[in-house]
């Protein structure tokens, strides 16, 4: 089932997502400059020395033994959301969603919308979304639910009574983060609270905006995240939002604890770039990771567009893709995912939508068309994260049985292999602050 409300309603914040403050030029590093630098920066942040010794039962080192390193995930979140999946018109286009979502990606988000998840009082749809998520942890990929609090419409069961209102709300994240503690472990708790009170929203959603701003815009955002925390204390929460001006900061400082410690554990940054023109430039980019990652935290990249078309149109329909916006995009998602993965705060990002098909506002955004064969962007995003930030080697062990590698950080396979005996497979995480050092016994 495709949410096509949610959908359509999210549009009401696309016109606000390329918003950013300080539009005056910044003293700093220029977009070459920024790009020339994020190979280095990657070697530094992204990878790890490790080393792999191999012993007998005995415990003696075992020289020349073949080591085959190969990398299966990464530690870093490339990902999309999974709205389509279930819901394509055919098998075959289903499974190719499928198969293309796997191929590149190793995190998903899927659907929390309030008015399509609960369409009657007392029903959840929980049935669907678990399917879908299991569906990732069998293929490996981690999952994130969205959003769980956001006024951008009013389903007509809500109550007119606010506190009744505002107890179910926090009744709704207590029941969906304790029900999939362990399967969707990473939650938009709040999705843009920076301006819940704009016209547009006020006008949808009168019931969720007025309970909102009788509750009080922090206090509201705080019950949410303390509920949510309750409910698992182990999740990633996340703070989303399209507006990267000094108002969401400040929102961000007021979100803390009595010893002032943030109650979210992740910025969510919106980046929807709708119009040609308004590709985020590297500088201009990088000025927003800076400006989040003061706070402590790791900064995700929640919603990201680049389209593939040359205009925005007066009409959906008249907004397609085309060959030479395809290479656009693939040359700008190539720069935007380098300096990203490049930032030492960012931990995420997300691509919003994976295929043309049934998009948002049905813009040519995605990773592949409509029939899902993949455009350029796809096969330039699948080169970098599988091919060039990815790591596969072959070593041979020395004299003390150790042979050392610097991987991408992430999960790998180890297979060793010692003369004519079956080979020892072992899986291993090479992480960022450990020391990665890994012996590994051959019957």
């Amino acid at each position: 089932m495709v949410i096509p409300l949610s959908r359509r309603l999210f549009s009401l914040g696309i016109a606000f997502s390329i918003m950013l403050a300080g539009r005056a030029t910044v003293a700093g590093p220029s977009d070459a400059e920024l790009l020339a630098g994020a190979d280095g920066r990657i070697e530094r942040h992204r990878k790890a020395d490790a080393a792999v010794t191999v012993v007998d039962r005995a415990g003696k080192p075992l020289a020349n033994a073949e080591i085959d390193v190969r990398q299966t995930r990464h530690a870093f979140l490339f990902g999309c959301n999974i709205f389509l999946w279930g819901s394509l018109p055919d098998e075959k286009t289903e499974q190719a969603y499928r198969q293309r979502f796997c191929e590149l990606l190793n995190y998903a988000t899927l659907p929390f919308f309030w008015t399509a998840y609960e369409p009657e009082r007392g029903k959840p749809r929980h049935e669907r979304i678990e399917k879908v998520a299991r569906w990732c942890q069998q293929h490996g990929i981690q999952t994130k639910g969205h959003p769980l609090a956001w006024n951008y419409v009013d389903d007509s069961w809500y109550p007119s009574d606010l506190d009744e209102l505002y107890r179910l709300q926090l009744g709704r994240i207590d029941d969906c983060v304790q029900r999939f503690r362990g399967l969707i472990d990473r939650w938009d708790v709040v999705n843009e609270a920076t301006e819940f009170d704009r016209v547009a929203y006020v006008k949808a959603a009168p019931k969720q905006s007025a309970m909102w701003k009788k509750v009080g815009q922090v206090e509201f955002v705080r019950q949410c995240l303390i509920h949510a925390r309750q409910a698992n204390p182990q999740a990633t929460l996340l703070i989303n939002d399209y507006y990267t001006g000094p108002a969401f900061a400040r929102l961000l400082e007021q979100v803390v604890d009595q010893r002032g410690k943030p109650l979210y554990d992740a910025v969510g940054i919106q980046s929807n770039m709708l119009k040609t023109g308004r590709f985020w430039p590297a500088k201009e980019t990088w000025r927003v990771c800076q400006q989040f990652s003061r706070f402590g935290v790791p900064v995700h990249f929640t919603e990201t567009t680049v389209i593939s078309g040359d205009r925005l149109p007066r009409k959906k329909s008249d907004w397609p893709s085309t060959p030479e916006g395809e290479a656009r995009q693939a040359r700008q998602v190539v720069d935007f995912y380098t300096l990203l993965f490049s930032h030492p705060a960012v931990e995420a990002v997300t691509w919003w939508d994976f295929s043309d098909f049934h998009s948002v506002d049905e813009r040519p955004g995605g990773l592949v068309r409509c029939d899902m064969t993949p455009k350029p962007a796809y096969e330039e995003l699948k080169r970098l994260v599988k091919g060039k930030w990815w790591t596969k080697t072959r070593l041979h062990s020395g004299a003390d049985g150790t042979a050392a590698f610097r991987g991408f950080l992430g999960d790998y396979r180890i297979t060793v292999r010692t003369g004519d005996k079956p080979p020892v497979v072992r899986e291993l995480a090479l992480e960022r602050g450990k020391t990665n050092r890994f012996v590994i016994t051959v019957p």
